[in-house]
């Protein structure tokens, strides 16, 4: 009987990927300090991606415009091109996709690969196999990526992130305790801030001590995840690189967003719902899944949070339906008057559009009212997609409270 052979994972993560959209765009930004931020007049202007001659002056992704000047006072501020950041990464995934079909994406600039059986098509070891897509990537594209092999997913992130920018870095059998243990514990994938306290009160401060401490102390404390760093650090990491096109569907999508100053009354809050569910109905549609239940989540400005929602009668994409419920569930928790600081919308019970059944009536003005604005918004998605998200925008974008604060947004998958 064959024995099996030892897996090959790759992760491969793009360098500065904002950063580096941004000088594709436009190449003098190569020869500056630069970074992608957030909106400079904001209240939460904050560093989203910044380039190599910015990362010298010690500026740190997420901390304010404010910190970063005052280490670099001709640092270039320049605003996101999401639109852009999806084309690229989509293609991107494509050269990964020449080499298996097993390309699990990790966020929109990192991957995972196995590449297991792909070694004996193309003839090489599993770091010049390595160092071709890094080479595609950086000829066919204009970017650079950072790839770490090993044998399991957590020790390949582990050596996409050992050096950069642009090299390969293998983590195997013969060399991870070398490179993984003398790393802190925090190094590790979903070692969150929590967590890591917990261990170090525990003595426990890097991935070589968790690694070396009894499995069942780690577990008695920290639970499920605690036993799961555990088989992290000891390298029985086992879950799988899933196929690129049997991902699982997203079972919410949200956006949310802190805006410029406090909002309240029912026309600004409304903009705001607007500008926010425009993202989320896209991103349905995007999905190809209709919500069934939508969600709001609403913070004032002494930080208190009250979320709310509700179930449809009906499934739907429609910005208008979304734009609705998420005004009723305001009105009845917190009202119009009281001042918003923050504000998320979510839609969530994610369905396929065949799976729902719906009764129409032909004589039903909601119903036709509804297929009108199907037609509206399916037209709009057509030339987004065509021509970008910013070649036509809803007239709530124009407010200048609208869409200018930190705004973050997320598809929550099925486990």
């Amino acid at each position: 009987m064959e024995k099996a052979r030892e897996r090959v994972i790759l992760h491969c993560d793009c360098n500065g990927f904002f950063a580096s959209v941004e000088t594709l765009l436009d190449p003098a930004l190569a020869d500056v300090p630069m970074v992608v931020t957030g909106d400079p007049e904001s209240r939460h202007g904050i560093i989203l991606a910044k380039n190599e001659r910015a990362k010298k002056y010690g500026i740190q992704t997420a901390e304010t415009i404010w910190q970063a000047k005052q280490k670099c006072p001709g640092l270039v501020c320049v605003l996101p091109h999401h639109n852009m950041y999806g084309k690229i990464s989509k293609r991107v995934n494509a050269i990964y996709l020449d080499y298996t079909d097993l390309v699990d994406p990790f966020g929109i600039d990192e991957s995972f690969l196995d590449v297991t059986g792909s070694l004996r098509l193309f003839k090489k070891s599993p770091r010049e196999l390595a160092d071709e897509i890094r080479e595609r990537v950086k000829r066919e594209i204009g970017i650079t990526i950072s790839v770490g092999v090993s044998f399991c997913r957590v020790f390949a992130k582990l050596g996409s992130d050992y050096k950069k920018p642009d090299a390969t870095t293998v983590i195997d059998r013969t060399n991870y305790k070398e490179i993984a243990f003398p790393l802190p514990v925090s190094a590790l994938l979903f070692a969150g801030r929590r967590t890591t306290e917990v261990l170090s009160r525990m003595g426990i401060q890097t991935i070589g001590d968790l690694a070396g401490t009894e499995r069942h102390v780690v577990a008695d404390r920290l639970g499920e995840a605690g036993d799961t760093l555990w088989r992290y650090a000891a390298g029985l990491d086992e879950e799988p690189v899933h196929s690129y096109w049997d991902r699982p569907a997203p079972k919410s999508v949200g956006n949310g967003m802190t805006f410029r100053r406090d909002i309240a009354g029912a026309d600004e809050i409304r903009a705001g719902v607007m500008a926010m569910a425009d993202l989320v109905a896209a991103r349905l549609r995007e999905a190809d899944r209709k919500c069934t239940v939508v969600q709001v989540q609403i913070k004032d400005p002494n930080f208190r949070t009250v979320q709310r929602q509700c179930t449809l009668r009906r499934a739907t994409w429609l910005q208008q339906d979304i734009v609705a419920h998420a005004m009723d569930l305001i009105a009845a928790s917190v009202g119009f008057g009281a001042s918003i600081r923050a504000l998320t919308v979510t839609a969530a019970g994610l369905v396929s559009p065949g799976d729902t059944e719906e009764q129409l009536d032909m004589f039903s003005v909601a119903d036709n009212r509804n297929d009108k604005q199907e037609t509206v918004e399916k037209a709009m998605a057509d030339i987004r997609g065509k021509h970008g998200r910013a070649s036509i925008q809803l007239g709530c974008y124009q407010n200048p409270d609208i869409g200018t604060g930190k705004s973050r947004k997320w598809d929550e998958k099925e486990p």
